[in-house]
């Protein structure tokens, strides 16, 4: 790749993402985001953070900043007042990290996509332009302290700074290389045509062969166009994305890139943070334990129960669900199991929030069995540690699923994971087969087809 050599020393990687935990997190992408850079750095390499300053993660650099440090504006192809980028410490992770200051586009209530009544924010395509913008131009030397070798964007938040990249390459004014990682193909940042012509990028890039995308604008599009290298979470995701059904509508523009260079499209799975999944050394959890000494995970069980005011049967299967509510996840094929599963003597315990149908049929399933069933809706990042911790099934039955991390937080804490084998569940968990049971292989409960009777035969053996 360009720029990418490491005579010099560790490579210098400048990691572009919308959150990162533990400061901003509103799924996996977060986990991934606040554990790579620790993880490259034990392989040598320098990485820095560049984010957009929203509220919590504006608060969160300004804690650990030493004399902050502003080290240049971003002025707005589209007009309006300049954007400031600060160069500090990112205080919970210990790295150094870029923030994005721009009061008219990030200080606002909601999550960082939506307001507070779930509506995409109608200027997103600005909010995110602009911290690809960023991006490239730190690579272009912004910062006259440090250039990046590599531009590392995740996800189509970040899908703009390959492409503002890839032109400041053909102009001469950078030499650095850049990497897209995938989390989720089916999230696009797609748009109207109508905002291409504010975004400061050359009218040849509003093609096929570009940002175009059955005639709108995407931002994931762009990413996945203009990367040098795109990654994904898992191996067999990074399969299933080249072809029709996982592809989102991208899968052509992904065969067309895996096809011109061998490589150019990977899965490289994702992992567990041990520094904050690790029932040995977890604060969060009633009791801790290891692999060693797994009776004391009972305790955490029956925290559990008596958390959520489920009866404590020591006998009781006990099956956890942390979960965005969406059929994407499945958890359609759940509620439909409920009965069965109370039936059977089990348990349901569940974390999450999300369609409004589903969560009224888990609502009234906890309503007309509560001493069986019990619903917590939002997310909670410590009620979620107990819940991996207490329960002794945790089901992720996706349609699709990228990587998943929640059946790696499963297995790292004896809590054995449920799934369908797609993604990255069919390369992290392994069925109870009678031969897999023999080899000492079995991992969990696997089902080969995604629908309620296939999950109810694995529910059986679970």
């Amino acid at each position: 790749m360009p720029g990418a050599s490491m005579k010099s020393g560790g490579l210098r990687v400048l990691q572009v993402s919308a959150e990162i935990f533990p400061l901003l997190k509103t799924g996996g992408l977060a986990d991934v985001t606040g554990a790579l850079p620790a993880a490259l750095a034990r392989q040598g390499c320098e990485v820095r953070a560049l984010l957009p300053g929203f509220p919590s993660l504006r608060e969160g650099l300004r804690e650990g900043l030493r004399d902050p440090v502003a080290v240049g504006r971003v002025v707005l192809p589209w007009g309006g007042e300049p954007a400031q980028v600060l160069r500090g410490t990112l205080a919970p992770l210990g790295i150094n990290a870029y923030l994005v200051e721009h009061a008219g586009l990030y200080q606002r209530p909601g999550n960082p996509y939506q307001d507070e009544q779930q509506r995409a924010y109608p200027d997103n395509h600005h909010r995110f332009a602009l911290l690809g913008l960023a991006a490239a131009q730190l690579a272009e030397g912004l910062d006259h302290t440090w250039l990046p070798q590599v531009v590392h964007g995740h996800d189509w938040h970040a899908g703009l700074a390959g492409a503002y990249l890839h032109f400041a390459r053909a102009a001469g004014l950078s030499r650095a290389a850049s990497v897209f990682t995938v989390h989720n193909l089916a999230y696009q940042g797609v748009f109207a045509p109508e905002v291409f012509a504010g975004l400061g990028l050359p009218e040849r890039a509003f093609a096929m062969q570009g940002l175009e995308f059955h005639g709108q604008l995407s931002f994931m599009k762009a990413g996945l166009h203009y990367a040098d290298r795109i990654t994904t979470v898992s191996p067999s995701y990074a399969r299933e994305i080249l072809g029709p059904e996982q592809g989102c509508g991208l899968d052509g523009v992904l065969r067309e890139k895996a096809a011109r260079e061998q490589g150019s499209v990977s899965g490289i799975l994702n992992g567990v943070d041990d520094t904050v999944w690790n029932p040995a050394s977890d604060a969060l959890i009633a009791q801790r334990y290891s692999a060693a000494g797994l009776s004391a995970k009972t305790a955490n069980k029956v925290a559990l129960q008596r958390e959520f005011k489920l009866d404590v049967r020591a006998d009781a299967p006990l099956f956890v669900v942390v979960s965005r509510l969406t059929e994407q996840k499945g958890l359609h094929l759940v509620a439909a199991l409920v009965p069965r599963i109370v039936a059977a003597g089990g348990q349901l315990a569940l974390l999450g929030s999300g369609d409004a149908a589903l969560q009224q049929a888990f609502e009234q399933r906890a309503r007309a069995q509560p001493r069986s069933v019990a619903l917590r809706v939002g997310y909670d990042e410590a009620l979620a540690h107990r819940l991996i911790a207490g329960g002794d099934v945790i089901l992720v039955p996706s349609r699709f699923e990228p990587c998943g991390l929640t059946q790696l937080y499963g297995l790292k804490y004896g809590t054995l994971p449920l799934v369908h084998r797609v993604g990255g569940l069919a390369d992290t968990v392994v069925d109870c087969t009678l031969e897999d049971l023999a080899d000492d292989r079995a991992t969990g409960f696997v089902f080969e087809r995604f629908s309620a009777e296939e999950c109810e035969r694995a529910l059986r053996r679970a």
